[in-house]
């Protein structure tokens, strides 16, 4: 075979191309207590399904690398990096994405705390930040300031308002 025939540029485009590549599977997930079933590619990450697919946008696309923090969900009462997850992993888990946290006329008692103590600057990181903060509540970690900031360490906030949110965090833990 000749690499100016036709026959070659065929078989070199079928051979990079993955047979599964583009074959969507359905996905079923609880999310904010609301049960959906989509139809993903398999390398489509929770992040992506919650924003482009559910128009969940509270999640934010931060660093895209599970650096930041500001995909911060609860995936089956855990917090999870969205952004690292395909969502295929997730088929059937109940997941909370910080609209499924409170609304505005009754705030989950982490995003009241928030907005007391001025707890975000540009607001990027703060949906990542409370979704990690109330996690925090189901994890064993001790009360001492330097505990939580180790817990939190995941959750970057570029505006520097971490004394905001760690007053924040135990104001809720007392309650």
């Amino acid at each position: 075979m000749s690499p100016n025939r036709p026959e070659y540029e065929d078989a070199c485009a079928t051979a990079q191309r993955p047979a599964h590549a583009s074959a969507s599977q359905p996905l079923t997930l609880k999310v904010n207590g609301k049960l959906t079933t989509v139809d993903v590619d398999p390398r489509t990450t929770l992040l992506d399904v919650l924003r482009e697919r559910l128009a969940l946008t509270g999640t934010k696309k931060g660093c895209d690398h599970g650096q930041c923090g500001a995909c911060t969900v609860h995936v089956d009462g855990r917090r999870v990096n969205a952004c690292l997850s395909f969502a295929l992993m997730h088929d059937g888990a109940e997941i909370t994405t910080i609209e499924g946290l409170g609304t505005p006329a009754d705030l989950h008692p982490m995003q009241a705390a928030f907005v007391e103590h001025d707890a975000y600057q540009c607001g990027y990181c703060t949906s990542g930040q409370i979704m990690s903060a109330v996690a925090l509540a189901n994890e064993p970690c001790g009360g001492s300031n330097a505990e939580i900031k180790e817990a939190m360490s995941g959750n970057i906030c570029r505006c520097g308002a971490y004394s905001n949110i760690l007053a924040a965090i135990q104001q809720t833990r007392k309650a």
